[in-house]
């Protein structure tokens, strides 16, 4: 089931799913050891999958750890690791992960399994962006890049 996606799935309108997220770090940011998808609402967030054990996972991670420096303050990046669903690792895998490429932005795990097909999450990475008001703004399917991900950011942020 762990493959690479296809990339840009297009616009949306719908509310996205509420799940809880346990945090390894970044706790800071978003103001709790646990929180729901929807007390995050209010700033935009860039949500990624990934999971410790996926090449392109780690391949992009530089790329949304540079992106969510640049882009402090305008919106949040929030990584979910779904290794357990996918068979790529444990939390340890992807602890050991984060520290070895020294990703900072807020990351964490969910034990809710109906993310999967509640989101249409089909293999990793792939990543939502979540306007303030907590509706889909677009997903993609893959790994993305830095001017990917700033290019449909700033179309989010834009309206």
């Amino acid at each position: 089931m762990a493959a690479c996606g296809t990339g840009d799935t297009g616009p949306a309108a719908d509310t996205v799913y509420d799940f809880p997220i346990v945090f390894y770090q970044g706790q800071d940011a978003v103001g709790s050891e646990t929180a729901s998808l929807s007390e995050l609402r209010g700033q935009p967030v860039v949500l990624n999958f990934w999971a410790g054990l996926c090449p392109p996972c780690r391949a992009e991670m530089p790329e949304f750890q540079h992106f969510a420096d640049e882009y402090a303050g305008r919106a949040l990046v929030v990584g979910v690791d779904l290794g357990q669903f996918f068979s790529l690792g444990n939390q340890d895998d992807a602890i050991k992960l984060l520290n070895e490429l020294s990703v900072t932005y807020p990351a964490g795990y969910t034990e809710d399994a109906a993310v999967l097909p509640e989101l249409g999450v089909t293999g990793l990475p792939a990543t939502y962006f979540i306007a303030a008001d907590g509706s889909l703004h677009r997903k993609w399917l893959g790994v993305l890049n830095g001017e990917k991900l700033a290019e449909i950011t700033d179309e989010m942020l834009a309206q």
